[in-house]
């Protein structure tokens, strides 16, 4: 069984370490990273079309991409690897991907990669900044993989796994959730530059989560692992129906 890890966090993230060393222990699996060589966080799905890409072999079954998530990817899937994974698994990545963070994420966006290739995928984000507890986060990207490899997802789907910064015994279970919201208030923030010309910093914080039952952010407000299935079909079909009674 071949397993592909990747992340927007750069090949030699802790986050991406532990992810490779807890799924190596799966029975017969082979783990092979193809990941970017730098940070690449809040890259979403984009391509580098504009300049050639660079694979650089960092050690056996782990290689660099000078390039997004959704770069190392294609690379991985495409030119280095011998055969079509069974799996593409993303992180562990340092922060939430909760609501509307999948729009920006990286590392979501490795995993949608995947979907799109009609391979099984999953994302795995520790919802914190600092001081991590990684074996929280290892333990259930074990488990939740396993049960993909064992229960199977459709074509063109992907789990986004977001993992409470706890310790393991502090975790209250897991939750199958929705998308919830989380936005960050869109602030922007304009300075001077020495000589005087204007520049914009995106940034504020992050307004409260979301509390509404199902989902996603309220699942990591009750110490819960979220599990929320996404898909690369954006599709709004209720309104598709109803579009059809349009008149112009």
């Amino acid at each position: 069984m071949l397993i592909l890890v990747s992340n927007d966090d750069g090949v030699g993230s802790p986050g991406i370490l532990a992810l490779a060393s807890t799924l190596s222990k799966i029975p017969k699996a082979k783990v092979v990273i193809v990941a970017p060589d730098r940070e690449q966080s809040a890259t979403s799905h984009a391509l580098t079309l504009q300049r050639p890409l660079r694979i650089h072999k960092v050690r056996e079954n782990c290689y660099s991409v000078d390039g997004t998530p959704t770069d190392a990817v294609m690379l991985a899937v495409n030119s280095i690897l011998k055969k079509k994974p069974d799996i593409v698994v993303s992180g562990i990545n340092n922060g939430a991907n909760l609501g509307e963070d999948v729009h920006y994420s990286g590392t979501v966006a490795a995993a949608m990669e995947g979907a799109i290739m009609g391979i099984p995928a999953v994302a795995v984000s520790l919802v914190a900044r600092s001081d991590f507890y990684f074996k929280t986060a290892q333990f259930y990207a074990r488990k939740i993989v396993q049960g993909v490899l064992k229960y199977g997802i459709p074509a063109g789907t992907a789990l986004n796994v977001n993992v409470p910064n706890l310790p393991l015994k502090q975790i209250k279970g897991v939750a199958f959730t929705r998308q919830g919201r989380h936005s960050y208030g869109g602030v922007i923030f304009k300075k001077s530059d020495p000589r005087g010309q204007p520049y914009y910093w995106i940034g504020g914080e992050s307004n409260p989560l979301e509390e509404t039952l199902g989902t996603d952010c309220r699942a990591y407000l009750d110490k819960k692992v979220s599990v929320t299935p996404i898909k690369v079909d954006l599709t709004e079909y209720n309104l598709l129906e109803k579009m059809h009674q349009w008149k112009f």
